[in-house]
């Protein structure tokens, strides 16, 4: 499956994604290209790095959400891209991708979907409201993305526990090393190998033939 990365900062999913692949997990997976809206972004090194073709599209060279995403769609299309990921993307995809590849762009969000997603949770945001309403446990969910925010279908989740003086930064650690490195690798090779089945915005993972 030719796979594109989407990346605004350092890359640390994307580079569990890569690690995932040279240890032969994602043998179905093929990384065509890694695509930043910022032009220092770490993540754009560890792709030249990895052999992968890095690409800046920067959002100021567009009137509005919809041109950038058409500009990014032709961009994938060009590279006969047929997924997507987003690993730390901060760009709101609109209507010209969610089309181009339905039920094939996968986001990872660093909570338990529907706590703490949607407009504004990101990054540490979303580790910082966790810690102020005192719950328990975290962890990371791995969905489709359509054209709410947080709002696809879910494809894998991992409960990770918050653990007494736990700051945003150590949490955030702990999610991404014990759930989202985990997860996300595996998802992207499940819709490679076709195993996973939508239907009424639940997804199903089907055996392995």
């Amino acid at each position: 499956m030719r796979t594109a990365v989407l990346v605004s900062g350092g890359g640390t999913n994307l580079q569990a994604l890569f690690d995932a692949k040279d240890r032969g997990e994602m043998p179905e997976v093929e990384f065509v290209c890694v695509v930043s809206n910022r032009k220092k972004a770490y993540a754009l090194e560890r792709a030249k790095a990895h052999g992968v073709e890095a690409l800046y599209l920067p959002t100021v060279r567009f009137a509005d959400t919809d041109s950038y995403n058409t500009a990014l769609r032709d961009l994938l299309l060009e590279r006969q891209v047929e997924a997507v990921v987003l690993a730390g993307f901060l760009v709101v995809l609109s209507r010209p991708m969610t089309e181009a590849f339905p039920m094939r762009i996968i986001n990872v969000h660093p909570s338990l979907i529907p706590s703490f997603c949607g407009d504004g949770f990101y990054g540490l945001r979303v580790h910082e409201a966790a810690l102020e309403r005192g719950v328990k446990v975290s962890g990371a969910t791995v969905h489709f993305v359509d054209e709410g925010t947080d709002t696809g279908p879910i494809i894998l989740q991992k409960a990770v526990a918050i653990e007494q003086g736990d700051t945003p930064e150590v949490l955030q650690r702990r999610i991404m090393e014990q759930a989202e490195w985990k997860l996300l690798p595996q998802a992207v090779e499940l819709l490679a190998e076709g195993r996973l089945l939508v239907q009424d915005h639940r997804v199903t993972i089907k055996e392995k033939v």
